[in-house]
């Protein structure tokens, strides 16, 4: 497929694509039998950029970058930048397209994240539907030190399996860590962090209504289910990006005055690095 343009936005780099586009990546990159990773850029995320140097890390050596945020695209639009509601994608937009391409496919999919047995429950509602599913699972509760023993078994075991997907299911920065320090040891595979993919998949957190995605307001079903774990995130994180926003808005100015016309915006990109 042709490549996305890449723009920068609140202190970091993102990628137009939409669901049906990143599904498109995934097929071309595991037929390719190459090792890629596909990352995704919420305001956690870009919160948690500048603290963590493994991140930054993780995200410069990413094939794909989501926009896993409404918030960002709204803030995308106002700065004119060339950014639709099309282009938010998160695993709760594309799991269906995934796992019915996965089973078409013939892919190995291995899903590594979650707590002990919630991996299992969930790939076992994930079979009961797609019945051709070629899926193993580990839970998430190891040292994840690289050189650990308990870690080293786990790269042995996906790389037994040798699959054409990983999902890297371990919240944030802990999964995004883990796939940049280990992905040396892979010769092949879409790597994608999902988060709490596997709990939606088992029942064990409960999805928000899919109308408060378009209207932005997903993050509030959740702040309302896990206010004691999520307050942090959705009510002081954000106003760190107040600086990143004055940025966006100086360089938006300084591109208007500099070239009439052109409406593409904040750091707009031709294409990848």
């Amino acid at each position: 497929m042709e490549r996305p343009d890449r723009i920068a936005l609140l202190g970091a780099e993102v990628d137009l694509v939409t669901p049906a586009e990143v599904m498109e990546s995934v097929a071309a990159f595991a037929a390719a039998g190459r090792l890629a990773v596909i990352a995704n850029h919420n305001s956690h995320s870009l919160y948690l950029l500048k603290r963590e140097p493994q991140l930054a890390a993780f995200f410069r050596a990413a094939d794909l970058i989501e926009i896993d945020s409404r918030p960002m695209i709204l803030w995308a639009q106002l700065l004119g930048l060339p950014v639709r509601g099309r282009h938010r994608c998160t695993y709760l937009d594309w799991r269906a397209d995934f796992w019915s391409l996965a089973e078409q496919k013939g892919w190995r999919v291995f899903y590594l994240g979650g707590a002990p047995g919630v991996a299992e429950a969930g790939a076992e509602r994930l079979r009961q539907r797609w019945p051709g599913l070629n899926l193993a699972v580990r839970h998430g509760y190891f040292d994840a030190r690289p050189e650990s023993e308990e870690n080293l078994e786990v790269v042995g075991q996906i790389r037994e399996f040798d699959p054409h997907v990983v999902l890297v299911g371990m919240g944030m920065p802990r999964q995004e860590a883990w796939i940049h320090e280990n992905r040396a040891a892979f010769r092949r595979g879409v790597f994608m962090p999902v988060g709490a993919a596997m709990d939606y998949e088992a029942g064990v957190q409960s999805v928000a209504p899919r109308w408060l995605g378009p209207i932005g307001l997903e993050w509030l079903y959740r702040l309302a289910t896990q206010p004691r774990r999520l307050a942090f995130r959705y009510l002081v994180e954000p106003w760190s990006l107040l600086p990143a926003m004055g940025r966006d808005v100086a360089a938006r100015l300084k591109r208007s005055r500099g070239r009439p016309g052109s409406a593409q915006a904040v750091g707009a990109g031709n294409g990848r690095r």
